[in-house]
C-alpha cells in the first residue's frame, strides 16, 4: 500500500485552539454556569437580581453556583476552599458592586481567584450609574463594569 502516508489528512492545529473554539460555540446560546461574588450586606439585593434571572422572560440566562448560604466564618480556610469549589465549577464570576463593595475582603479574593482560575470576571450595578467606589480589585484589573439592565449583553 505504498504511497503518500498522509492519507489526505489534514493537520489540527493546536488542540488547545480547537478546545477553545469548541467551548465558544457550546457556550453560544447556553445558560453559563455563574459565580456570583458580593458583599453579604447586600445579600437581599442579590437575590432579588437572582430571582430576576430565573425569570422565564429575563434576558439574563445563567446558573448561579455561589455560596447561598452563610459557611460558618470563624473557619476561613474550610469557606476558601469552598468557594474555590464554586468558582472552578464556572466560566464566569459576576461581580455585584455597591458603595460597600469596596470594603469586602471576600470580595476581593474572590476576584483574584477567579482570575487566577482563568475566569472571565464581570462587574455588575444596579441603576444607571456605577457606585462611587469601585473595589481596586475591579480597577486594576480593567474589569468591564455594567449596569445589571444590560448584563445579558455581556454574557
Amino acid at each position: 500500500m505504498g504511497g503518500d502516508s498522509s492519507s489526505g489528512r489534514k493537520s489540527l492545529g493546536n488542540i488547545n485552539d480547537l478546545e477553545k473554539e469548541a467551548k465558544k460555540e457550546l457556550d453560544k446560546g447556553a445558560r453559563r454556569n455563574t459565580f456570583l461574588s458580593f458583599d453579604y450586606d447586600d445579600k437581599k439585593e442579590v437575590d432579588l437580581l437572582r430571582a430576576h434571572a430565573k425569570n422565564e422572560k429575563s434576558e439574563i440566562e445563567f446558573i448561579d453556583r455561589s455560596v447561598k448560604e452563610p459557611i460558618n466564618s470563624e473557619r476561613a480556610d474550610y469557606i476558601k476552599q469552598k468557594i474555590v469549589e464554586r468558582i472552578r465549577q464556572c466560566s464566569q464570576t459576576v461581580v455585584y458592586i455597591t458603595e460597600k463593595t469596596h470594603s469586602s475582603d471576600w470580595v476581593k479574593w474572590e476576584v483574584e481567584k477567579s482570575i487566577q482560575l482563568g475566569k472571565e470576571v464581570i462587574a455588575v450595578h444596579k441603576g444607571d450609574t456605577p457606585p462611587s467606589h469601585i473595589p481596586s480589585c475591579i480597577k486594576d484589573n480593567k474589569i468591564k463594569v455594567v449596569a445589571w439592565k444590560n448584563l445579558s449583553d455581556q454574557i
